[in-house]
């Protein structure tokens, strides 16, 4: 499998069969729809200048992992030999002084997180000077607002929880994939259940009001039986978030250098994937669970992880780490993009050593123009159970969702993606769109993200 085959086939009929798991769209546009940018037109004071600012969205991005899963294709490496923490939290310093003083006087943050990679790969110690950057180096009131932390059940440490509940932390989620040791295996994440009780347990000592347990299902070999088992474990310790991920196979990951799913056919490993998804689905919606996502359900006692009164559609995304992306209204930018082991490597080894004028500058972007800005935010809303608000898309930009993307639209109707009963208010995704929302979101990318992404040479 390609990435062009995942992203980038053509749109069905709405009569056609469709397939459900084409691309993950967590971002619009892709990474690999970012092109390097002129240096003296990317200066991140301009870029910051005419923004809002009350509203900011913070993220640290922390490349390092004990392990690298089978199926991620994250900007991540195994390890930090020798002082590479040090020198990539060095780097993050200057990086941070930049970005204050790019973003000049009045920025407040609504909400922050520290993603990766696994952030809890660093030592307290460290996870300390992490939390001070936020804090003294960008003025990030992280005890006033939704803190969320992502990390990994060997990393989920005493010492490092203690740290991270007493700077603020409100949700911590955990990367488990699979209860059952011989589905982690196959998705090469070796791990005992076991240890992975263990380090729930500590989450729940250390008191961080929200947990988030990931789980994976169209691992190979998984059934219902099995999946059931994972679920009713994680059920177990009352998390107040679940988010349930179909696998996929990437060029250049584990797995993809062994293409497990050409092996078994892609169409059946559909069928399966999705018939795991909606066993998950009602599994937990019997279970006290609400969706708010595809992916993503809440306990529906549960207090909210996270976002504040920051609005994903709108407001404005400071983003540190050589894999973190930042967002303005006019461009979204980041650093090189890699997937390969080794070319990671450099691009990290390169952002250790930037000095303070050189983050001064964004390297790599997307310009966003009206119409991007328009599927931006028909993305980032219609992909959530509660949908669109068609006032707040009018108010926006003077004209309904229907207008700018009926012939999209029209297709979703026909296919039974879209929830008849939501009235004209709001457009909202029936549960069966949910289903297939890997395969709505693609189709509702421009033509010239989809040029820019097929042009993109997996690295």
């Amino acid at each position: 499998m390609t990435l062009t085959d995942v992203t980038l086939s053509p749109t069905p009929p709405a009569t056609a069969a469709v397939r459900p798991y084409r691309h993950y769209v967590y971002a619009y546009p892709h990474k690999t729809a970012y092109r390097a940018l002129p240096r003296e037109g990317a200066r991140l004071r301009d870029l910051w200048a005419d923004e809002p600012k009350d509203a900011l969205s913070l993220y640290f991005h922390i490349p390092f992992c004990e392990v690298r899963c089978g199926f991620c294709n994250l900007f991540t490496r195994i390890g930090a030999p020798g002082d590479l923490a040090t020198a990539y939290l060095d780097a993050l310093e200057r990086q941070a002084a930049a970005v204050r003083e790019a973003l000049g006087e009045g920025a407040r943050f609504a909400n922050a997180a520290f993603g990766g990679g696994t952030p809890t790969y660093l030592e307290a110690a460290e996870l300390e000077r992490l939390c001070d950057l936020a804090e003294h180096g960008l003025g990030a009131d992280l005890r006033a607002i939704p803190l969320s932390v992502e990390a990994s059940p060997a990393t989920a440490t005493a010492d490092r929880l203690s740290v991270l509940a007493e700077r603020g932390t409100t949700r911590l989620s955990l990367g488990v994939q699979s209860f059952v040791e011989a589905e982690a295996r196959a998705a090469v994440r070796p791990q005992r259940r076991g240890d992975v009780e263990a380090a729930l347990g500590r989450i729940r000592e250390a008191g961080i009001p929200v947990l988030n347990i990931d789980l994976i299902y169209g691992i190979d070999g998984q059934t219902e039986r099995s999946w059931t088992e994972s679920l009713d474990a994680a059920l177990a310790w009352r998390p107040e978030e679940l988010y349930l991920y179909p696998l996929y196979v990437r060029p250049l990951t584990g797995l993809g250098r062994h293409a497990a799913d050409a092996e078994r056919g892609e169409e059946t490993w559909d069928e399966q994937r999705l018939r795991l998804y909606r066993h998950g689905r009602d599994h937990l919606l019997a279970h006290g669970y609400e969706q708010v996502s595809m992916r993503m359900f809440r306990r529906t006692d549960a207090p909210a992880g996270g976002g504040g009164d920051y609005a994903c559609q709108t407001d404005g995304m400071v983003g540190l780490g050589c894999g973190a992306r930042s967002y303005t209204s006019t461009l979204h930018y980041s650093f090189d993009y890699a997937v390969d082991m080794h070319r990671i490597r450099g691009i990290i080894d390169a952002y250790t050593q930037r000095t303070t004028r050189e983050f001064a500058h964004a390297d790599y972007g997307w310009a966003m123009d009206d119409e991007e800005a328009r599927r931006r935010h028909l993305l980032q809303s219609l992909l959530q159970a509660e949908g669109l608000s068609v006032a707040e898309y009018r108010a926006r930009f003077g004209s309904a969702p229907g207008e700018d993307f009926a012939e999209e639209l029209e297709r979703f109707s026909d296919r039974g993606w879209l929830d008849a009963s939501a009235g004209t208010d709001v457009l909202r995704l029936s549960p069966e769109g949910l289903a297939h929302s890997d395969a709505a979101g693609p189709e509702l990318f421009s033509a010239a993200v989809r040029r820019r992404m097929a042009a993109y040479e997996p690295k």
